[in-house]
């Protein structure tokens, strides 16, 4: 009887040290935010950290929880993915999308998408559904009508504050012709930002989801970070999960998804990954970014170079989130 009461505290001394808390945590975008939109950056990053907590804990699935997080902000005019997406120079949306989960580095990424209202379930459904990780072009085109994905009118998804963004950005253009605003800024009240999830379950296992319109005046046919793993996201169950945001063309060149969970298998936290491998990007290449970080553990990261990034994630009925850098706010739900 003794021998077995030993096993059994054993046992459960074991289970208890495996178990994680559940944690996802939303990101709105790293980049030149206008004071007028801080309001919608919060009410949409907190209505998304909702949405993917809710789902987390009903259902334990990362998968669905960070698409669910996601398709809140690809819906909502305050972020640039789905609804509100930048425009190109031909004046169109075309959008990207990356969903990983960390167990066998299943992925699956969509780029030059267009009329479609989430792109996030788009990618999941690459995932899923074809033996492959990346569609794009004329072939994504075909997989949307496969999939009997919905269509979307361009009125549905651009906005004026895109469009006036665009126009800004071409008379910018005859002095500096390089695309790089992934924000709209003070002059055109568009404020909008690349969006990405991040979560962990109650066993360690990690997905993340990234969605964007990619930059306002980028060439027709440019791929930008997000649709590439282990720039754009990345997620390891050995290490944790990253989604990031920013300038896209600094951001691949780095691998700031891949650099950032190297330096947590080094043996720093998340958030000193996180914020260490976001400025060793801009010194090295230029240009700013973010990202968000979760540990298989369910340590929390979040870092940016940028002058704001929204984030929010839940703990409990604790609503934590911020904007500014050095920010935590909590508010009771």
């Amino acid at each position: 009887m003794y021998l077995q009461a030993l096993v059994i505290i054993a046992y459960f001394a074991t289970y208890s040290r495996s178990m994680v808390r559940p944690v996802l945590v939303v990101h709105g975008g790293a980049g030149d935010i206008p004071d007028s939109r801080k309001q919608g950056k919060f009410d949409g990053v907190k209505k998304a950290a909702r949405e993917g907590h809710r789902v987390l804990n009903e259902t334990g699935n990362v998968l669905d929880a960070i698409e669910a997080a996601v398709r809140i902000m690809e819906d909502d005019t305050n972020f640039n993915a789905g609804k509100g997406s930048v425009l190109n120079l031909a004046g169109q949306v075309e959008m990207e999308a990356l969903i990983v989960e960390g167990k066998k580095f299943s992925a699956g990424s969509v780029t030059l998408v267009k009329n479609i209202a989430n792109p996030i379930s788009l990618a999941r459904m690459v995932m899923e559904k074809t033996p492959h990780t990346i569609l794009g072009g004329e072939g994504v085109e075909e997989f949307i009508v496969k999939m009997c994905v919905p269509r979307v009118p361009d009125d549905y998804l651009i906005t004026e504050d895109a469009r006036k963004a665009l126009e800004e950005f071409k008379n910018r253009s005859l002095v500096d012709s390089k695309p790089s605003l992934t924000e709209i800024g003070d002059r055109t009240p568009g404020g909008v930002g690349t969006v990405g999830c991040v979560a962990v379950d109650s066993t360690g296992h990690v997905a993340s989801a990234t969605s964007t319109g990619g930059i306002t005046g980028k060439y027709k046919g440019r791929i930008g970070d997000t649709p590439l793993p282990g720039c754009g996201g990345y997620s390891d169950d050995e290490v944790g999960s990253v989604s990031t945001t920013g300038h896209g063309e600094s951001i691949l060149k780095y691998n700031l998804a891949h650099r950032i969970l190297t330096l947590m298998q080094q043996g720093e936290s998340a958030q000193n990954a996180t914020v260490a491998a976001c400025e060793a990007m801009t010194k090295r290449v230029g240009k700013t970014a973010g990202a968000i970080t979760v540990s298989n553990k369910g340590e929390v990261g979040i870092g940016f170079t940028s002058k704001r990034m929204a984030w929010a994630y839940q703990l409990g009925d604790e609503m934590h989130y911020g904007i500014e850098q050095g920010e935590h706010l909590i508010e009771k739900i």
